[in-house]
């Protein structure tokens, strides 16, 4: 019986038309989908480099001001339910670098981790090229549109990390003395330390549908089975809200509730996965009965 990485080079050969491709022969495809990768994170890198008042004025130190979107709606939320506190001066804190090549340093690694970012549905694509031709003909089917919902799912939680999780963080760190007498003076570093673990935990999060999915597809996970560890799932979730948030209730809350949905949505697609199986199953056991004996 053939293993499955013998299997996985049978199919890949038999969909390019060619004979089985040896051991060499895919390292030398997956090198060009490498090198073709690193020059989109490159390209989009440089973009981002040269860019540098949007990269950190507007975007990375956004959620250092108190005019960023997510303290003035959460304001205006809060004047709706009675609240008299101000929308400015919400945000207290000092962003200072201690390094003399601190910032240049700081420069070309955000613009580096935004570029992944930015070129992450290419990568992704070149990955799925990669695999694809090594996939039987009903699993290319069964997984078409497979870049396009992980990459929505992907940017969906840049948003949402960026948006909701980290300056709720932000805000609640910064804010928080032990006493009057000491300011908080925050590091560079530090900040956008924070700032990128918040969001791109979120969006990693988000790929749970995803996931779920593909171990459907592979029989490792069924709904039955996410149905009945779901009250195991609900602490996990809070452990990782807790995780990726600051000790604060209300910010746990905010980040667990679309943690949970994705999973009630990835139960959902567990069982259309098995759905779909089953009657893929039953044309073919129906074809092969319509046969006729000898």
């Amino acid at each position: 019986m053939a293993s499955p990485a013998q299997k996985f080079q049978q199919n890949r050969a038999a969909a390019e038309g060619e004979a089985e491709m040896s051991f060499i022969d895919h390292l030398e495809a997956l090198r060009w989908h490498i090198i073709r990768a690193a020059i989109a994170v490159v390209v989009f890198s440089l973009v981002a480099f040269f860019n540098k008042n949007f990269l950190f004025h507007d975007l990375i130190l956004g959620p250092s001001r108190s005019d960023f979107w997510t303290y003035q709606t959460f304001c205006k939320i809060g004047h709706m339910f009675g609240s008299t506190d101000p929308c400015e001066n919400q945000v207290n804190f000092i962003i200072q670098n201690r390094e003399m090549s601190g910032q240049l340093t700081m420069h070309i690694s955000t613009s580096f981790i935004v570029g992944i970012c930015l070129a992450f549905p290419y990568l992704f694509w070149e990955l799925w090229r990669f695999v694809k031709p090594g996939l039987y003909p009903h699993e290319r089917a069964n997984s078409r549109g497979a870049v396009l919902f992980v990459s929505i799912l992907f940017v969906l939680g840049l948003l949402f990390g960026y948006y909701i999780a980290a300056p709720l963080s932000i805000n609640f760190l910064a804010s928080y003395t032990v006493d009057a007498t000491i300011q908080n003076q925050i590091d560079l570093q530090s900040y956008l330390s924070t700032l990128t673990t918040m969001t791109l935990s979120c969006a990693f999060v988000f790929e749970l549908p995803m996931i779920v999915f593909f171990l459907a597809k592979a029989g490792l996970v069924t709904p039955e089975l996410m149905t009945l560890y779901r009250k195991h799932a609900i602490v996990v979730i809070l452990i990782i809200a807790a995780i990726i948030t600051p000790p604060d209730i209300s910010a746990q809350i905010i980040v667990t509730i679309p943690i949970l949905l994705l999973y009630e949505l990835s139960i959902h697609i567990a069982r259309v996965v098995r759905r779909n199986s089953a009657a893929r199953l039953n044309q073919e056991l129906a074809a092969q009965n319509a046969k006729p004996v000898g």
